[in-house]
């Protein structure tokens, strides 16, 4: 047996985990720009901080999102995020009160 065929490759599924990742990680990165604008500098009415949380998205967003295809099976990558989604939410909530 050949090294290469005992490494386990990415699988493509391109399709799947392209839908994942534009729902869960928009999501993602929603949560965590929430959670900065609640406990960031000045807290949620901090003026001028409107903008950047809407420019701030984006970057997170597509960081999360380029991430996915990393994952071997599109399985993984939607248990991984739905997780961290779940976590995120979590977070926001305790941070909200």
């Amino acid at each position: 047996m050949s090294q290469s065929s005992s490494i386990q490759k990415i699988q493509s599924q391109w399709v799947s985990k392209s839908l994942i990742g534009a729902i869960l990680s928009y999501t993602l990165a929603l949560l965590l720009v929430g959670i900065f604008a609640w406990q960031g500098p000045g807290g949620i009415d901090a003026s001028n901080k409107v903008q950047f949380n809407m420019w701030f998205t984006v970057i997170i967003w597509l960081c999360i999102f380029s991430s996915v295809y990393l994952f071997k099976t599109a399985l993984r990558a939607f248990c991984w995020l739905t997780v961290l989604n779940v976590f995120a939410f979590s977070l926001f909530i305790l941070v909200k009160q």
